[in-house]
């Protein structure tokens, strides 16, 4: 126990058992802080999005940052969750899986009382309700990311072969196959040429829409060509293709399940083709909007081809949910890992090119789920990323939920548990208040010193080489600005590393940022951010005895945090008279079972959620004498203040249950 501690009488026996603690489901939300962005409003208000020197740029020249996003409420639930997405400090929703016939509604069809025989017109009502979304979005100064490709299944009425056969999105055979290519220029003409009543704009005429992937998760890699008659189709072509080049393919069938190094080109050129295809005939429409190709790290074939594009995209998540797998889920504390999600993020990334994260998580009910939110948003600034989207906000618009996972749901007929909806979890959009801060406001300040991974053109089947075979990347994304330079690329950095050899020495235990505002001890399992505007601990905080920050100390009983303190005014902390602090950590559903290693959830259990209440000792600088902490309730009540003192230009306070108290909160607003 610190003296700190020990001095305000910590000594006394206090309950430190759980408390309830709910996120409204609606926009009656414990704070407000959108005023912060209302120059912003309304999206659109700085012109189209553009590309300039590697980084994503309004007309007026102002730069764009963004964040998270669900897809066809009624107009009143619209304007909700418009206005929550605002007050939480949410700049960007991604339209994502809007043409999957497992979604009701979706953009085929609003019910399936009358099934259609193909996907080839949008239903009026579905049309509606998505428009009316984009509109009061827009209003408060919210963008869209615009989905093509993501769930689409392909109908008989559709005419295309083995529709019985082809799967989701008809993965990979969209990429070369003229008839499903033809309808999905159908479905983007359509989409975006159509004019939204209450916008008074087409959606290529919105700069309100401000990015847009061809298609989600798609690669010949992943998802190799093997139906009739596509596959074959794909053979012609690739033996075209190498005689082109002079090289002889053998007389037995092309297996492309197991690719070698000519199939690997072979794959990208075509991957790559289709991207220009799609890309020329978007612009050839009247769309300004920067356009991506696909969207994860698969390979660096996956990264040559998706160059084709304005920008790039991937996905990332730790310790995915399999609860329900034989084997169960990984419960890895990430602070506590030397490599996580940032080698496979930076994997994707090349220097010269606007980079976004459209789909990032740390599912539920994961119990370490609180370190992600303001380390992937520290991240990101450093690194100068566009933007990051978690996957995802909501999965469905049905009525009042109060209990995370959003309770359960079948897809296809199978029970199916929403364990990404972060819409209502402390834990993870409980942080979301301050991750807008450090991202939007560039609390974090971009890396000093930029790195390019090289891969030379002698290694031959570069183009097959996975994130864990590139070695370079590891721990380096937290020291410096980082990306891949492919042969025959300029590398356009500070240095250059080969891809082969780490960089960044894993045996010392941590790793601090070049501006020195980001540190990491994956030996300790915790870490912080630094900075003038916002300061962070997360991880087991409570493992070390107290935590220096510059003008903070921080000495936490509890062994799990993530513990954030921000100025809400243009002040930084040590002027300022209006301070956010967030401390949160462990929360659940009430009578939530899991088995005894945690890798098995055994029940979802029920409302009310319940966070862990988080104690710690506090002393921060200030040059305001008169600054008193208040207990701000889930119920947007300032409902007691907490005792303090102010000594030596100090402020001095503790936060948690105490004898006389024991608050239901993770927020406390600091102010004169």
């Amino acid at each position: 126990m610190s003296q700190t501690q020990s001095e305000l009488g910590e000594e006394a026996t206090v309950d430190t058992s759980w408390r309830p603690f709910a996120l409204a489901w609606d926009d009656n939300v414990p704070l407000d802080l959108s005023f912060l962005y209302e120059r912003e409003k309304p999206a659109g208000k700085h012109g189209f999005l553009g590309v300039r020197s590697g980084k994503l740029v309004f007309e007026d020249g102002v730069e764009a940052c963004f964040n998270s996003g669900a897809n066809f409420p009624s107009h009143a639930e619209s304007e909700m969750v418009a206005r929550r997405l605002a007050k939480f400090g949410v700049n960007m929703v991604r339209t994502h899986q809007m043409d999957a016939e497992w979604a009701t509604p979706n953009i085929f069809q609003f019910n399936r009382v009358k099934p259609k025989d193909d996907t080839r017109s949008f239903d009026p009502e579905s049309m509606d309700r998505l428009d009316y979304l984009v509109y009061c979005l827009k209003q408060e100064g919210i963008y869209l990311y615009l989905d093509m490709l993501t769930y689409r299944q392909f109908r008989p009425g559709d005419r295309v072969d083995s529709v019985d056969a082809l799967g989701q999105a008809a993965k990979p055979y969209t990429y070369f196959d003229r008839r499903l290519i033809e309808l999905q220029k159908e479905f983007n003409r359509d989409l975006w040429c159509h004019t939204n009543p209450y916008t008074k704009l087409a959606y290529r005429e919105d700069p309100g829409i401000a990015l847009c992937e061809l298609m989600n998760e798609v690669d010949f890699f992943t998802q190799p060509p093997v139906l009739e008659p596509y596959r074959a189709r794909l053979e012609e072509r690739y033996r075209a293709w190498a005689d082109e080049r002079g090289f002889q393919v053998g007389p037995e069938q092309v297996d492309f399940r197991e690719p070698d190094a000519k199939i690997a080109r072979f794959f990208v050129q075509v991957m790559a083709n289709y991207y220009g295809e799609m890309i020329a005939h978007l612009r050839n429409i009247g769309v300004n909007t920067p356009i991506a190709g696909t969207n994860w790290s698969r390979n660096l074939g996956v990264l040559a081809a998706n160059l084709a594009g304005d920008f790039l995209d991937t996905h990332g998540y730790w310790n995915f949910p399999t609860w329900e797998h034989p084997d169960g889920c990984h419960t890895r504390p990430m602070v506590g890992s030397a490599d996580n999600m940032l080698n496979a993020f930076s994997f994707e990334r090349a220097l010269d090119k606007p980079f976004f994260v459209s789909e990032w998580d740390h599912a539920w009910p994961d119990e370490w789920r609180a370190e992600s939110p303001l380390f992937y948003a520290a991240i990101a600034a450093f690194q100068g990323w566009s933007g990051m989207t978690i996957h995802t906000y909501r999965y469905s618009t049905r009525g009042p939920v109060d209990s995370i996972g959003g309770g359960a749901s079948t897809i296809n007929g199978i029970p199916y548990r929403n364990h990404f909806d972060a819409f209502n979890d402390p834990a993870k959009f409980g942080l979301f208040y301050q991750a807008a801060l450090i991202f939007r406001r560039g609390d974090v300040r971009e890396a000093e010193k930029s790195v390019a991974v090289q891969v030379p053109a002698e290694r031959e089947g570069w183009e097959l080489l996975c994130p864990q075979e590139v070695p370079a990347l590891s721990i380096t994304t937290e020291q410096h600005k980082v990306g891949v330079a492919l042969p025959g690329r300029e590398a356009r950095a500070d240095a250059a590393v080969s891809f082969d050899r780490p960089s960044v020495d894993s045996a010392a235990g941590n790793v601090r940022s070049d501006t020195g505002e980001l540190f990491r001890s994956w030996a300790e399992r915790y870490g912080t951010v630094d900075t003038p505007m916002s300061k962070v601990v997360y991880g087991f905080v409570g493992d070390v005895e107290i935590i220096s920050l510059e003008g903070l100390e921080i000495a936490a009983k509890t062994d799990f945090a993530t513990i954030a303190l921000s100025s809400l005014t243009e002040q930084p902390i040590e002027e300022a008279d209006t301070l956010l602090l967030t401390a949160v950590g462990r929360c659940d559903n009430t009578d939530a079972q899991y088995d005894e290693s945690r890798t098995h959830q055994l029940s979802y259990g029920h409302v009310p959620v319940l966070i862990e209440p988080i104690e710690a000792t506090l002393r921060m600088r200030t040059s305001r004498p008169n600054l008193k902490v208040w207990v701000v309730s889930d119920e947007r009540e300032a409902v007691t203040s907490v005792p303090s003192k102010y000594e030596d230009g100090v402020l001095e306070f503790q936060i948690g249950p105490q004898p006389w108290y024991n608050p239901s909160t993770i927020y406390y607003l600091i102010k004169v």
